[in-house]
């Protein structure tokens, strides 16, 4: 669904203060709804390579599937559509990673965590792998709608760590779900209601892990809706703590709703 009058979107990426080259990914498409975010990870380069991959391959399959969308609306409702198109694009992209992975040696063992969402009629299909995050920024209430796959977040869990402790932990950034590292890999899928005036963040862990949520939510707030504003001072706050690894965030404000034909339509089957 095209929401380009509906959102505005900014994205940044940063390499960082400590690394020689980014390996994360960032992609928005408007005309579909879509933002996507990876985090790579492998050898020398190879999760540069996974990353970009990774958001390539999702937007390109997305696309794809939204031509096909109309002839789909007696099928099933339009926002289930949305999370089976993420899932299948998301297994035909993990398939192509992890071939190449064990097709090239140096790209072997190489994989990506992945945030990507679709927006559609005045709602949100959220899928995410590993640990890159979605928030949302709704009043002056930050939320984060996503849940980390990795070491530290099972251990919270488990009640074996608080997340105080979590962030002092060597093993922060183990994940234990990721893009590309086994030849099947399970999605995890959300779907939230959508108000004017929100505002979502989707980032890597070279932010979170340096900007914690109250300085995040802080930033988004003193921007006063100036997302150009929030997304340069994220990553300038990440930098200034440390910038121990590549920095990558979307921001999009939702400005007014946004509804297709298709949702009125399939109400009459």
């Amino acid at each position: 669904m095209n929401v380009s009058d509906a959102i505005k979107v900014v994205r940044l990426t940063d390499v960082g203060m400590l690394r020689d080259h980014n390996e994360d990914a960032i992609a928005s498409d408007l005309s579909i709804g879509l933002l996507v975010l990876a985090d790579g990870m492998g050898g020398y380069k190879a999760g540069e390579v996974a990353s970009e991959i990774a958001v390539l391959m999702v937007a390109a399959e997305i696309t794809e599937l939204m031509q096909d969308k109309s002839s789909l609306v007696k099928v099933v409702p339009d926002l289930l559509l949305e999370s089976h198109m993420l899932m299948d694009a998301v297994a035909k992209t993990n398939a192509v990673i992890y071939q190449i992975s064990q097709d090239q040696p140096q790209c072997a063992g190489m994989g990506t965590t992945l945030v990507a969402s679709i927006f559609t009629d005045n709602k949100l299909v959220v899928g995410h792998i590993g640990d890159s995050r979605m928030y949302r920024l709704r009043g002056e209430t930050l939320t984060q709608l996503t849940e980390d796959h990795s070491v530290i977040q099972e251990q919270i869990n488990a009640g074996l760590l608080t997340r105080e402790q979590a962030l002092l932990s060597n093993h922060k950034n183990l994940v234990t779900r990721a893009l590309g590292v086994d030849p099947e890999v399970e999605l995890e899928l959300q779907e939230f209601e959508v108000e004017v005036g929100d505002i979502y963040l989707l980032c890597s862990d070279g932010l979170t892990d340096l900007v914690n949520d109250t300085e995040l939510t802080k930033v988004l707030l003193e921007a006063n809706g100036n997302i150009s504003s929030a997304a340069n001072k994220l990553i300038r706050v990440a930098n200034e703590n440390g910038g121990t690894d590549n920095i990558s965030v979307i921001i999009a404000k939702i400005k007014k709703e946004f509804t297709s034909e298709k949702s009125w339509v399939r109400n009459f089957f």
